[in-house]
């Protein structure tokens, strides 16, 4: 069911808009053949992978047209009858690429790479995107904090398929992987092979469903009305990767993009669902580490320091009633501190205490309060016991992922109705998680989706996100 929904999304937008490699154990650009199928009428495009092919299977036809879709246009979208015979039609499609998926997906799980840090997984997609005779540009996503953050970045990939005019929809799949070790059970075929490296947030997935749409829309690319742009984006997990992405032109690059949709796999409701709500989705999140510089000595003459554990402990009580007692009962934050190191001996009080936390909030409003209320405490917490403190904060704060409320109510309820496999949407609550999609929705109107994932049962698909055993 996830696989075909971001080609019926894109279908569907570009008919309703008017009235709304290295690294990697293969070549990125294989053996190029064609294995015809004389029962089914398909042909398959082989990516070589080291030897073992990886067949993408399309139809033969000269013309990329597909007389469903041709209908579809041509209805208006005002035809149920016809918006299940699209519906099935994809999946039958999708159905052909399996193998390809299965492979692509399990192939980017093996060799998981960090923020700005993704050139074999970029030179993967760019040799799928090649084979498919997809036009891309690369070198997005670009890191400008390399001191802050490791990696020189640029890996981005844009690709665009259709008319190459308006209208356009952007799609959107991050790619980066998280500092984890792998714990996952069952999966020694493709279990990670970068150590303390993890794909535990599903982006190998995303990336993936997103390559499966590219192949299916290049089928029929002369039916689509418009253009469907494809953001392959590096460094969600705390690189701001989309953001960067934006400055560098993907909202402005012509045709502009006059809507996005982004989605994430979720584990915790079940697998064949989709869930989704108009307004926030996602929470603003800052992050922060604390410096606290005091005067160390013996344990035994604490009156001869200045006790930085002692600050900071004050610090972290005080902070835990920022959210309870400053914010409206109608709002909603979180205020955590994550880590606390100082010292290493039981009989030294330690000259310095490093913490780290976070602030989330459904508002960017909010946020900002938060993080000036953190300041304030902090501050004035090291100045009752006579330390010395510095706050440095992430580059870019994530602003929440906002679904626009028209575009939902109108447009993308009623899709994801189409495509989940009981005809509903569910109508989720707003999570304090983060995603960085949400510099998308800030230029364009834009739906982020919940893709359920949490019925697998060999080996358990419902393992939280950042989960070591996550699948």
């Amino acid at each position: 069911m996830r696989l075909p929904f971001p080609t019926l999304l894109a279908l569907l937008c570009a008919s309703a808009l008017p009235g709304l490699g290295s690294g990697l154990p293969f070549r990125t650009r294989g053996k190029h053949t064609h294995d015809d199928d004389g029962a089914t009428g398909t042909s398959d495009a082989v990516v070589d992978v080291d030897g073992e092919k990886i067949r993408i299977r399309q139809s033969p036809s000269a013309s990329n047209r597909n007389p469903v879709v041709d209908a579809f246009f041509a209805s208006g979208v005002g035809s149920e009858s016809l918006s299940q015979e699209l519906k099935e039609d994809i999946h039958s499609r999708a159905h052909q690429l399996e193998d390809f998926l299965t492979t692509t997906r399990r192939t980017l799980h093996r060799y998981p790479e960090l923020m700005y840090n993704e050139k074999a997984t970029s030179k993967y997609v760019q040799g799928v995107l090649k084979e498919l005779d997809v036009p891309f540009t690369t070198g997005w996503a670009v890191n400008t904090v390399p001191d802050v953050i490791p990696g020189k970045g640029g890996y981005g990939v844009v690709a665009d398929i259709g008319t190459g005019g308006p209208p356009c929809v952007l799609l959107r799949a991050d790619m980066d992987a998280l500092p984890i070790v792998e714990k996952t059970e069952g999966v020694d075929d493709f279990r990670s092979t970068n150590e303390g490296k993890m794909h535990a947030c599903g982006h190998d997935g995303h990336t993936t469903m997103l390559l499966g749409a590219a192949s299916l829309l290049k089928e029929m690319e002369d039916s689509i009305n418009g253009t469907v742009r494809l953001m392959f984006q590096p460094a969600e997990e705390g690189g701001a990767g989309a953001k960067r992405m934006r400055e560098e032109g993907v909202l402005r690059q012509e045709p502009k993009p006059q809507l996005a949709f982004g989605m994430h796999v979720w584990p915790t409701i079940p697998s064949g669902t989709i869930a989704s709500r108009a307004g926030p989705i996602l929470a603003a999140c800052e992050r922060f580490e604390i410096l606290i510089s005091g005067v160390g000595g013996h344990a035994a003459m604490p009156h001869l320091t200045v006790d930085p554990i002692v600050t900071a402990s004050s610090i972290v009580m005080n902070l835990q009633t920022l959210v309870s007692r400053t914010l409206s009962p109608l709002e909603s934050g979180v205020c955590s501190i994550t880590a606390f190191q100082a010292g290493e001996a039981f009989n030294v009080i330690p000259a310095s205490v490093l913490m780290r936390g976070t602030i989330r909030a459904l508002s960017t409003e909010t946020l900002i309060s938060l993080k000036d209320k953190v300041h304030h405490v902090v501050h004035s917490q090291a100045a009752v016991h006579g330390c010395n403190v510095t706050i440095t904060y992430s580059p870019d704060f994530y602003p929440p992922t906002v679904n626009d409320p028209e575009l939902y109510e109108e447009f993308s309820h009623a899709v994801g109705e189409l495509v989940s496999d009981d005809g509903s949407v569910i109508d989720i609550e707003p999570t304090m998680g983060a995603e960085d999609f949400s510099f998308v929705a800030e230029g364009v109107p834009s739906t982020f989706f919940l893709l359920g994932q949490g019925s697998g049962a060999s080996p358990p698909t419902n393992y939280g996100l950042h989960h070591p055993h996550f699948a």
